[in-house]
């Protein structure tokens, strides 16, 4: 070869090995959001703060992650098919917003990391081994939510003390709908008092519910499900417009004016789901990752609701609670 030849080659090949250097560096990390409830909870202050804790791991958004959204809309029969599509994808990483969504993300897929929010119990579940060794490809964020549903009976009576029969509101398609179930009433026969259990899997179930409780019903608890926490507005204006003294398990409720809530911080879990994705991201294995506990609880009480029901909220109460909306 000439030399003048072999420059021109050279040099070629020094112009394209950006190029192809470039071409071999890795895409930008998707993650797919597999949830149980609306799109209208993108913008909302869960996944707020789900994408500050990615933050906190480096990742933001838009620049150096990209993450695809699924929404079942309160249909848990969509979640598979919606989590097949996640696999099909090939996204890095998937993030279960609750337990059912959890459930379809593993039975789609062994070797994508998954990382869960849970308010059930995972090892029961069958979704980890163990908390502090999960194994396979699933770790995530649990804390106790169903189980406080007696203690939120508890409190609802301390609460209503004239209440002698108190309605149970479920989403039949919550796999822990029916140990919850039995749970309240068993609380409820150790205090004397009488249980309706109502169930809504939907919008219309739900004022159907609600119609039903004119039958002498004192008070309500709601129960912590994703589909029934999306529909948070419907339930707190049925229940102001039936004057039913109401307690639920989150305090986004309180805040929107339901008289009472009780249970973990969402905005913390979702949070620390968040950072638990960022270091999977930097090659953490979920497997090593062992189940982080949350234990922010949080006691709010409207006040502004309680006087509109007529109710005095005991003073001993008032100093327990970690938030007192006026």
């Amino acid at each position: 070869m000439r030399r003048r030849d072999f420059i021109i080659v050279l040099a070629g090949a020094m112009a394209a090995w950006p190029l192809a250097g470039r071409a071999q560096q890795k895409a930008m990390p998707v993650i797919g959001v597999l949830s149980a409830t609306s799109s209208s909870t993108s913008s909302g202050p869960f996944m707020g703060a789900f994408r500050q804790g990615l933050r906190e791991a480096g990742y933001v958004e838009g620049q150096n992650l990209a993450i695809e959204y699924r929404w079942a809309e309160g249909h848990y029969d969509r979640l598979p098919a919606l989590a097949a599509d996640l696999v099909g994808r090939k996204v890095d990483l998937i993030m279960a917003s609750s337990p059912p969504s959890a459930l379809a993300a593993k039975s789609a897929t062994s070797t994508i990391p998954i990382v869960f929010r849970s308010g059930a119990d995972p090892v029961a579940d069958g979704l980890v081994a163990s908390l502090a060794r999960p194994g396979g490809n699933l770790t995530g964020v649990s804390f106790v939510a169903d189980e406080l549903t007696a203690k939120r009976l508890e409190l609802l009576s301390e609460l209503v003390p004239r209440a002698r029969v108190i309605a149970l509101l479920m989403n039949p398609n919550n796999a822990t709908a029916e140990r919850v179930i039995r749970d309240v009433q068993e609380a409820a026969r150790t205090k004397g008092l009488q249980l309706h259990v109502l169930k809504a899997r939907s919008e219309s179930e739900i004022d159907s519910a609600f119609a039903s409780l004119q039958l002498h019903v004192d008070a309500l608890v709601v129960g912590g499900d994703p589909f029934l926490s999306s529909r948070r507005e419907q339930l707190v204006m049925l229940a102001s417009r039936r004057a039913v003294p109401s307690i639920y398990a989150w305090r986004e409720f309180a805040a929107s004016g339901g008289l009472i809530s009780y249970g973990p911080s969402l905005i913390s879990a979702f949070r620390l789901v968040g950072a638990y994705a960022g270091k999977i991201l930097k090659g953490a294995k979920p497997a090593d990752l062992p189940v982080q506990q949350s234990t922010t609880f949080e006691l709010v009480i409207n006040l502004k609701t309680a006087k509109a029901l007529g109710l005095t909220v005991p003073q001993s109460m008032r100093m327990r609670a970690d938030e007192v909306i006026e």
